[in-house]
């Protein structure tokens, strides 16, 4: 491996994560919570190690794929270990394993929380969560590569181990310029969110917020009354729009400035992403109509919570714990299936559904016809066979990991259906789960050994599980 490579661009990594702190520093010194030290403390910190690491000379060798594996997965844990210092420091947190569950789920977008009281942080603590979500949501190494100038053929090893979805590709031909594209569109979507939610009603501080939580489709709210505590149903469709928007593939975006609208809006993967949402807002809403009181609140309730769980925000404007067991199903189901690939939304993605379901009657078909050469299309191209055997090597990799999560952490004790449940929100980074995980309860029911289990989750899902193998593997390590 190149490890000078690594060290230097681990560097930038950190030196950049410092200065994303700043913007939660001038929030802490304007509300005056008494939070501004941890920040100020970890910003010096980190700012002198990142310094020190870019110091390093430059070897001749260029960036590996495997080197570029090995920089994501072990950045990601070192952002999330320097982020969750302010949050110790700050107090709010009983241990330091409840502050790095708490900012793991926020870099992975999953806005899972171990508080009950949201509102008792200090204005800091509770903007840094929330923009971590932003942050995380495109990808730290996204937003690096926009900041800090790299070789093009390195940046794209990067690109390839944190975007998530079956393929990573450039929308032009400089890495760094498509990095810039990406969060240029995701900060307008952004700031478009934010006015939006400050002219129909919320505070300056709660509309960033919640647009951050909604951008990086995290989920964190500001207070223990989540989005219901509103009670506004314009705020609550807006959030849902923008929800499934954020759920898309932002290249799809990209083509529309293009004005290539017939590749943007015939997308098999965004048709199949809106036609799941359809159906399944008008199952569920059908299935609680008796529950919701009617109609309107019906549709009102399954609108909101579809756009929710599939595009992995974790908002919840209801408990729909108490909810007919096919809806309940039902969500379950979309946690698993998530949102469009290269969207800032979590899950398996779309895309990999869609190939494994075509995969699966191409298979059928082979047998009727031995002789016949099938092939699985997508979006009328076929599919390589390297990205068919990849996608069935991560739904295989997907199904035994969230089973040996599960049975590791229910040596804590707690029912089934709650170990399933948090193991699929936390690895599909969506954030509620079911029993005593659901959507008004938290994960403080769990111990601190099962918070870094989770917190380990999270990460594997975000990366979508070979970064953070090959981290660890002998072989990627040897020359």
């Amino acid at each position: 491996m190149n490890k000078r490579i690594i060290v230097k661009t681990t560097g930038k990594i950190i030196v950049t994560e410092a200065m994303l702190m700043l913007p939660a520093l001038l929030v802490s010194l304007i509300y005056g919570d008494g939070d501004a030290i941890g920040f100020l403390l970890t910003i010096i910190g980190a700012g002198i190690v990142g310094v020190a690491f870019t110091r390093v000379k430059q070897s001749e060798g260029r960036m590996s794929s495997r080197d570029g594996y090995f920089i994501v997965a072990s950045a990601w844990i070192i952002i999330s270990l320097i982020g969750a210092i302010p949050l110790y420091i700050g107090g709010g947190f009983e241990s330091f394993p409840s502050a790095l569950f708490e900012i793991v789920s926020g870099f992975t977008t999953t806005g899972a929380s171990i508080l009950a009281r949201p509102e008792d942080l200090g204005h800091g603590v509770l903007f840094w969560r929330s923009f971590t979500h932003w942050i995380g949501g495109m990808g730290v190494l996204v937003f690096v590569m926009m900041v800090m100038p790299m070789e093009n053929d390195n940046s794209m090893h990067l690109v390839r181990a944190e975007v998530p979805g079956p393929t990573a590709g450039k929308l032009v031909p400089r890495m760094r310029t498509t990095s810039m594209i990406l969060y240029g569109i995701y900060g307008i979507m952004t700031l478009v969110l934010a006015i939006l939610l400050f002219l129909f009603g919320l505070k300056p501080f709660d509309s960033f917020c919640i647009a951050f939580g909604t951008a990086g489709t995290g989920g964190f709210a500001v207070s223990s009354a989540g989005i219901a505590g509103y009670n506004s149903l314009a705020v609550e469709m807006i959030l849902s729009i923008f929800m499934l928007l954020f759920g898309v593939n932002f290249s799809v975006y990209h083509l529309i400035l293009l004005k290539k609208f017939k590749e943007a809006f015939f997308d098999e993967e965004v048709r199949t992403y809106l036609g799941i949402v359809a159906v399944s807002t008008l199952a569920i809403a059908w299935n609680i109509f008796h529950y919701a009181g009617g109609l309107g609140n019906a549709l009102r309730q399954s609108l909101f919570q579809v756009a929710s769980i599939i595009t992995t925000s974790g908002f919840a404007t209801v408990d729909f714990e108490y909810w007919p067991e096919f809806s309940k199903h039902l969500l379950v189901l979309l946690m698993v299936i998530g949102a469009c690939a290269g969207s800032t939304g979590g899950g398996m993605k779309v895309s990999r559904v869609l190939i494994l379901v075509k995969s699966f009657f191409a298979e059928i078909r082979q047998i009727i016809n031995p002789r016949e050469i099938v092939t699985v299309r997508n979006n009328g191209k076929p599919v390589d066979k390297k990205t068919l055997s990849s996608t069935r090597v991560y739904a295989a990799a997907y199904m035994i990991l969230v089973c040996v999560f599960t049975l590791v952490i229910s040596l804590d004790g707690l029912d089934l259906t709650t170990n399933f449940t948090a193991v699929l929100s936390c690895f599909n980074n969506i954030g509620p789960g079911l029993n005593r995980v659901g959507p008004m309860a938290n994960f403080s029911v769990y111990s601190d050994w099962v918070k870094v289990v989770l917190s380990a989750a999270m990460l594997t899902g975000r990366l979508e599980i070979f970064p953070m193998f090959l981290l660890f593997a002998r072989s990627a390590h040897d020359r």
